[in-house]
């Protein structure tokens, strides 16, 4: 397992998030999701968040690096608190359209890049 130092507090920290970057025809695709939620498939009221699926098992990033990958992709999904957070963060997800299933929170956007 991968871990980074909190600056603040100098201690070793587990990174939380799972990324992966899907490219394909000139688009490039991120799927985020927290550690916790990979593996896992949710359905409530007819959506499905199918985060077992391969779509999302890709390596753990810390939090720049994820911010770099959200801002320069074309599309992103989000799934799971601490993913949808950054996505807040890094300006990319208004808080007004998240949508939650099962009581997870998740996010998608397609970023207009000039």
């Amino acid at each position: 397992m991968q871990c980074m130092w909190n600056k603040n507090t100098g201690e070793k920290q587990d990174m939380s998030v799972i990324a992966k970057l899907h490219k394909k025809n000139n688009t490039t695709v991120i799927a985020v999701c927290d550690r916790t939620l990979l593996g896992t498939r949710l359905e409530e009221n007819g959506i499905v968040l199918d985060i077992n699926s391969d779509f999302y098992n890709g390596a753990e990033y810390d939090d720049a690096t994820i911010g770099d990958l959200i801002r320069n992709a074309d599309t992103v999904n989000l799934v799971g608190e601490e993913s949808v957070t950054l996505g807040i963060k890094e300006g990319i997800i208004d808080k007004t359209l998240i949508k939650k299933v099962k009581g997870v929170p998740y996010a998608q956007a397609i970023i207009l890049h000039d």
